[in-house]
């Protein structure tokens, strides 16, 4: 997601709810203290060991689909409200797109999860809690926020793991996404920034992305933090619209 100053509210939610996730979770919160150490710094979290593949650290903006590829990105659910109807418009279309997900709503959810692994979509790490300035905190944050963020999602999809990383707000450092490359995530940022999260109307978001397609094939819509009516009805339009141009919906290169 975009820094929206609109969104701040819906964010402190967000953040006061993986506060409680991670300190009600014994020993899983990797801002736990170790014994004896003395200090009130929290310890880098630890990868889980696995096979993992790591994949390229630059910022993905490209479409698999090709030159007329357009890649659909979703960011901030899966929420209970508007993910389904998302879903069921996809579906409708037979488009594919790419869920980045803040691991408090997936772990709070899991059947909206797994619904979007079953729609054959992907999905991308969007943190614990989608602090926007978490490029001014420690590593040992930094990596708190993707790895905890990376369980949650897996253990929520059923063993499915994201395939990329979006900073929340585009708060990448080399750092960040050096971590997510290591673990199979690219790091993935966008061309158009829709502001569906603004709610500006309908008709102001598909101009937006009319306008600003040829700057590159990344959508930057929403499925959580507000109602989401105008997204739903902008993506409506704007699918078919962009069929009828010649284009194809991919997924960002990897």
């Amino acid at each position: 997601m975009a820094r929206h100053e609109s969104g701040r509210g819906w964010h402190g939610k967000v953040i006061g709810a993986a506060l409680g996730v991670m300190l009600c979770a014994t020993g899983a919160s990797m801002w736990t203290a170790q014994a004896g150490t003395g200090t009130s710094a929290p310890p880098k979290a630890k990868a889980p060991v696995s096979a993992v593949k790591p994949v390229a650290v630059t910022i993905a903006h490209a479409s698999d689909a090709g030159a007329r590829g357009v890649n659909l990105t979703i960011d901030d659910g899966p929420d209970p409200a508007w993910t389904p109807q998302v879903l069921d418009l996809l579906r409708e279309y037979g488009v594919k797109a790419t869920f980045c997900m803040v691991g408090t709503q997936a772990k709070a959810y899991p059947d909206l999860v797994r619904k979007v692994v079953a729609g054959g979509h992907r999905l991308c790490n969007h943190t614990v809690s989608h602090d926007t300035a978490m490029d001014k905190k420690s590593e040992a944050y930094q990596s708190q926020q993707i790895l905890d963020a990376e369980r949650m999602i897996t253990e929520a999809s059923g063993g499915v793991p994201s395939m990329y990383y979006r900073a929340p707000g585009g708060a990448f450092t080399p750092y960040s996404r050096k971590l997510a490359a290591d673990r199979g995530m690219r790091p993935l940022g966008w061309n158009v920034d829709t502001k569906d999260f603004e709610r500006p109307g309908t008709p102001s978001i598909v101009a937006t992305v009319e306008r600003e397609l040829p700057n590159g094939p990344t959508l930057l819509f929403h499925d959580a933090g507000g109602d989401r009516t105008q997204t739903v009805e902008a993506l409506r339009q704007l699918v078919p619209q962009l069929r009828a141009k010649g284009y194809s919906f991919g997924f960002p290169v990897r």
